[in-house]
């Protein structure tokens, strides 16, 4: 690995450790808004009662115990994430829920600390686009099913399918003085949102059957100021771009967030539309 790599994945790691707390405070909003999409992930992925499954980039654990539910007492569900306190956390929501075959480990996604050959199913939810090389960790899953076995991922489509996000992202920079950015650019939540890319890919690390299907996902909150509250304790990139604001400009870019959001407020809330594609394939 390069040391732009290796410096990529230190500031993701120190960041999510940072946001551990406040992204698992969110875990049943977040539960709530990927349920359709998980369930959807989990079928397309093939997972069985007594499968063995690889959750990749599992972050706090919430899709770990559907997986764990999923292949029951008889089944294996091992997690891995770069962030030593998301693990921690997934760790603890296993043992809450008493699900012994689940086992969670620190682990880089582009090199997976897993034996070749050795599962059944692979999934991957909302974490590959912020590989610095998704086409690796592709392999790597790859090389982690037994033929035959099968894998699904779950990434963004593209901006204008998802506007909070781009809503966010174009007025948080706009207020840091920053020019736009280039969603292709690795590692960024559209990174791998340009039609047919991720099909490309997964045949290039090796797969077989690949099918792509979008899915919209509406992200329900009981108000604008309860989501301002998940972006500012979660892993946020808009907390990177105002990070070097004063707080009289801080102050001011959130004022103006908060206004640019309140076009998404329902009759019953608030709720942010998104678009998100499921990639389904299979080892031959």
């Amino acid at each position: 690995m390069n040391s732009t790599g290796t410096d990529f994945k230190a500031a993701a790691r120190t960041h999510w450790d940072a946001a551990a707390q406040g992204w698992d405070e969110h875990t049943p909003a977040l539960h709530a808004w990927l349920r359709q999409t998980t369930d959807a992930m989990i079928a397309m992925a093939g997972v069985q009662p007594g499968a063995r499954v690889l959750d990749v980039a599992a972050g706090a654990g919430d899709q770990t115990l559907d997986l764990a539910e999923r292949v029951g007492p008889a089944g294996a569900v091992v997690a891995v994430d770069l962030s030593p306190a998301l693990v921690a956390l997934a760790e603890q929501r296993a043992r809450r829920a008493g699900f012994a075959q689940v086992r969670c480990c620190v682990g880089d996604g582009e090199a997976l600390p897993v034996e070749s050959a050795s599962f059944d199913a692979a999934v991957c939810r909302l974490g590959l686009m912020l590989f610095p090389d998704p086409l690796q960790g592709l392999r790597e899953m790859h090389r982690a099913l037994r033929p035959g076995g099968r894998v699904c991922t779950v990434v963004f489509s593209a901006p204008l399918r998802n506007p909070c996000i781009t809503t966010l992202m174009s007025t948080a920079l706009r207020h840091a003085g920053l020019p736009p950015r280039d969603p292709a650019t690795p590692g960024g939540l559209f990174s791998l949102s340009r039609p047919g890319q991720i099909d490309g890919l997964f045949h290039e690390a090796g797969f077989r059957d690949v099918a792509t299907t979008a899915i919209d996902s509406v992200f329900p909150m009981p108000s604008v100021d309860a989501y301002l509250h998940f972006i500012r304790s979660s892993a946020s990139p808009i907390l990177q771009i105002l990070a070097g604001l004063g707080e009289d400009r801080a102050r001011a870019a959130w004022a103006d967030i908060r206004e640019q959001l309140l076009a998404f407020s329902t009759p019953t809330g608030w709720a942010s539309p998104s678009e998100l594609l499921l990639t389904a394939a299979r080892k031959p």
